[in-house]
């Protein structure tokens, strides 16, 4: 039984899934508090699906890009997991999760690109051939830089609608189609750590200047 979660935007998404199939999936009511709701959605949505902790013989997270906080809150519950229960954790790219549904649901039918929020008025962007495989580099800039007239997926062509105008598709990762790319060996797996494509806002501080 494999539980996904994704924390690389706004809102959190959990899911169980057993063969392929979901047996439950959660979608975070509030936005931007991860670190409270990550705990009791993952309860919850095992309670939805009859399972315990117990059960999980896998751990899926998405490795982002995303924001710093929110993105370390899913990593690290994910690896916790893992340790805790013995059991492997994978990570895919949170951009590529969304390019598979978009793919698989017939919101493209051609090239396309994926573009997410990174905060900062910027987006996170990659480019994708029609069947959802990732045929870029993933790189985070200002809109008006990665500007483009192709189908765009996520949650930027809604944010900058002048600099994406062909908006289709899903705008946020679901748990349940993280854990389809991952059982479908859809994507990469990566390593359970965080994909910034920018250095934190947080910083651990130099050491002081001398007072002169």
């Amino acid at each position: 039984m494999l539980l996904a979660l994704d924390s690389a935007s706004a809102t959190l998404s959990v899911a169980v899934l057993e063969d392929d199939e979901v047996r439950a999936e959660l979608v975070s009511p509030e936005s931007m508090r991860h670190g409270e709701q990550l705990a009791p959605m993952i309860g919850e949505v095992l309670a939805r699906a009859g399972a315990t902790r117990r059960d999980l013989t896998a751990v899926a997270v998405g490795a982002g890009p995303g924001p710093y906080t929110g993105l370390r809150v899913g990593l690290v519950t994910a690896r916790t997991l893992g340790a805790v229960l013995e059991i492997p954790v994978y990570a895919v790219c949170s951009l590529d999760v969304l390019a598979v549904e978009a793919a698989d649901t017939g919101a493209v039918d051609g090239p396309f690109v994926v573009a997410t929020d990174a905060r900062r008025k910027e987006v996170f962007r990659a480019a994708y051939d029609e069947t959802g495989a990732r045929t870029s580099e993933l790189v985070v800039d200002r809109p008006a830089a990665l500007a483009t007239d192709a189908p765009v997926v996520g949650e930027g062509a809604v944010l900058y609608p002048d600099a994406f105008p062909r908006a289709v598709g899903p705008t946020r990762v679901s748990a349940a189609w993280l854990g389809h790319t991952l059982t479908g060996e859809r994507a990469e797996l990566l390593d359970p750590e965080p994909l910034y494509l920018r250095r934190p806002d947080a910083e651990v501080p130099g050491t002081p200047k001398p007072v002169g």
